[in-house]
């Protein structure tokens, strides 16, 4: 684990809290995302949680996607194809714990992150809470993320965000597709609301929600196979021309 990055985990009265945090606006580094996945298979075999909060930590970005350093660092498609597999990892992890997952997203969120909040069942967030696909801008796509991003918000949807590489969604408009499933005013009101939200969600039969997950998630079994295959096209992608150019670019900015 980098010194500039850490995944915490609380747990008091049957709620888990992951909480991460990167130095570069909350981006992830591979080691990160390893972090964050061994971190949700733990708490999905615990008896003592029905239901993990995700969020970050600060009061800017939620989450910026994948660590651009460690993306112009990409040697060889293995390596590639290695780093966009974290991604596959947190969200496949999400997918078969039997536990619920609330995303709280108190500002923005880009790429990777977008991923993020599509894979939890339910996300509150703020009206500061943007969301960005800018993988196209950089020369790759959202391949990885796209089955979780799609599955919330439909294909169309999906299209006009990877289309739209350099604009900001509102957090609005995240809400109008279902991306979002509360948006409010302040930090202070969302975590009102959510911390009540999660004790009524804690408070149902542990065996009733475990049941209700396989049927949130019918049909996606097969991602254990496609995620792995999206990633390799991003890895693919990152060695090329484009995307060196652009990262740089991006960097310098």
């Amino acid at each position: 684990m980098e010194p500039n990055s850490y995944i915490k985990t609380a747990v008091a009265d049957k709620i888990a809290t992951i909480t991460f945090y990167s130095s570069m606006s909350n981006s992830f580094p591979s080691s990160l995302l390893e972090e964050l996945t061994t971190a949700i298979n733990q708490l999905s075999t615990s008896n003592e949680i029905t239901t993990v909060i995700l969020q970050s930590e600060g009061t800017g970005a939620f989450c910026a996607g994948a660590s651009f350093d460690e993306l112009l660092a990409v040697q060889d498609k293995a390596t590639g194809k290695r780093f966009f597999s974290g991604f596959a990892s947190v969200i496949n992890a999400i997918r078969k714990s039997p536990k619920i997952f609330i995303g709280r997203i108190h500002g923005k969120t880009v790429g990777g992150g977008v991923g993020l909040a599509a894979a939890c069942e339910y996300c509150f967030a703020t009206e500061q809470a943007a969301i960005k696909l800018s993988e196209l801008a950089i020369g790759i796509g959202p391949f990885v993320i796209e089955p979780a991003v799609s599955r919330k918000i439909g294909k169309t949807a999906f299209t006009s965000m990877s289309l739209t590489a350099n604009e900001w969604k509102t957090a609005n408009w995240a809400h109008q597709k279902g991306l979002y499933d509360e948006v409010y005013d302040s930090i202070e009101r969302l975590d009102l609301e959510l911390t009540a939200f999660a004790k009524r969600v804690s408070a149902y039969n542990p065996e009733a929600l475990s049941e209700m997950k396989k049927i949130f998630w019918e049909g996606t079994a097969h991602w254990d196979e496609l995620l792995p295959q999206r990633a390799e096209i991003s890895g693919r992608l990152v060695l090329s021309e484009f995307t060196i150019n652009a990262l740089n670019t991006f960097k310098q900015k």
